[in-house]
């Protein structure tokens, strides 16, 4: 029974080959996989590189419980906690680390929580409109639609999707509710948007969900700190990779690497640096894709964007 339970939490991990080269030559030690999903990536590292353990968090139970089943083989080398990524220095005062040999970050939903139905992630599927991304805590989708106000939909249907209707949907929800289903909600969408609009780029409700999940799961957020956070606690040598899927996500993770690279440096680029800014990482990768053999095989991954910082 135990050895099924991987496959019940499947994912393809997102350029894999290409993560693990990135991590061939930073120092022996610990890697954090702030992101541990199905444990894809983290196999692969621990398979390539004999002198690196991992820790891995995750948010979402389920994710915890397939991966301790597939890491098993590995003993001490996988470390697993169910934490946030942001909640980093407590997850290595935990595990009793001081620094790390580098950290991965592979941002968004899972496959399996996209294909779980019960989830509530997808409009592909009829049921609760959940969409959380840990299940123990309280607050659902189904809350924000039914208690939020028709401003404050529309403001993170604008913030987090740049949705062009979001006045007319946020009015129509309203109108709605109570809303309880994602079809229900899906529908409501769809009605809102002008039937011209409708017919083009994709279905009119995607927007809608992806900003009500990455509100609802603090997904912006929780970013720059966690991401500041890797940085300060990685060792010279090591790297700090992001797997990013939304336009929202790469211009924090751009900014971010950019103000590690520069030490916040804003003199003229044709003048030395009089401010007395210092750089604590270069640029490894500025932002990459999937090539195009892997966008074929996985369709999911066409919208990743690797950035990659090495600490000096």
């Amino acid at each position: 029974m135990m050895s099924t339970q991987p496959a019940i939490f499947s994912h393809e991990p997102v350029m894999v080959r290409e993560i693990t080269e990135l991590f061939a030559n930073v120092p022996d030690g610990v890697v954090l996989d702030a992101t541990l999903g199905g444990a894809g990536h983290t196999t692969a590292i621990l398979d390539a590189h004999p002198g690196l353990r991992v820790l891995g968090l995750d948010r979402d139970p389920a994710a915890l419980e397939a991966s301790r089943v597939r890491l098993a083989p590995y003993g001490d080398r996988a470390m697993m906690q169910h934490r946030r990524f942001d909640d980093l220095d407590a997850a290595m005062s935990e595990a009793g680390i001081d620094e790390l040999s580098g950290a991965l970050f592979d941002l968004g939903v899972s496959s399996h929580q996209f294909d779980s139905g019960e989830r509530g992630f997808s409009y592909r599927h009829d049921a609760p409109l959940d969409m959380r991304m840990d299940t123990t805590e309280s607050t659902t989708a189904a809350d924000v639609v039914n208690q939020a106000s028709e401003g404050e939909i529309a403001h993170l249907l604008r913030q987090y999707s740049d949705e062009k209707f979001a006045g007319r949907i946020a009015r129509a929800i309203v109108a709605a509710r109570p809303i309880h289903t994602t079809a229900e909600l899906a529908d409501i969408v769809a009605s809102a948007i002008p039937a011209p609009a409708r017919r083009r780029g994709g279905h009119p409700a995607k927007r809608t969900f992806q900003a009500l999940r990455i509100s609802l799961n603090k997904e912006l957020e929780i970013l720059p700190n966690a991401i500041d956070s890797a940085v300060r606690r990685t060792r010279s040598g090591g790297r700090v990779a992001v797997l990013s899927y939304h336009s929202g996500e790469d211009r924090i993770i751009k900014a971010r690497f950019k103000q590690h690279a520069t030490g916040g440096c804003e003199c003229p680029n044709n003048l030395p640096c009089g401010c007395g800014a210092s750089s604590v990482v270069r640029l490894v990768r500025v932002s990459s894709k999937p090539n195009a053999e892997e966008q074929l095989a996985n369709p999911r991954s066409t919208s990743a964007r690797l950035r990659v910082a090495e600490v000096l």
